[in-house]
């Protein structure tokens, strides 16, 4: 199983990115995508998470109304769409799966993660 983030880059606040989640390696769709994000020197954070039947979570009142996820089944592919961000939206931010666990529910518990993309950083500028 592999997970890889992209999307990622520098924009003025109020402007809009999608951040894509690329995975491998499922045999099934038994799983929730999580989405993370870290600023450096802070814990890091849940921000969504999409579950098996499509129902989607957000951890932050601040992504409520600005972000939603979605999935592309046909090119395994979970999207991070972003908008109006603000410049504490910067971070980097992380796709994770429960994929293989027998409890596959959104969580905003990182341990119950088994697989994690690499990272994609967002800047976003006042």
């Amino acid at each position: 199983v592999q997970l890889q983030a992209s999307g990622g880059g520098l924009v003025q606040s109020g402007e809009s990115l999608r951040l894509s989640c690329k995975f491998s390696g499922f045999t099934s769709d038994r799983y929730a995508m999580g989405w993370f994000r870290q600023v450096p020197g802070k814990e890091r954070e849940a921000v969504s998470c999409i579950d098996k039947d499509d129902g989607i979570t957000h951890y932050l009142d601040s992504a409520k109304g600005r972000f939603t996820v979605a999935r592309d089944n046909g090119k395994n592919m979970v999207h991070l769409q972003m908008d109006g961000l603000k410049p504490d939206d910067t971070a980097v931010y992380f796709c994770a799966t429960n994929y293989g666990k027998w409890d596959v529910r959104c969580t905003s518990d990182e341990s119950r993660y088994v697989y994690w993309g690499q990272g994609t950083l967002v800047t976003v500028s006042s």
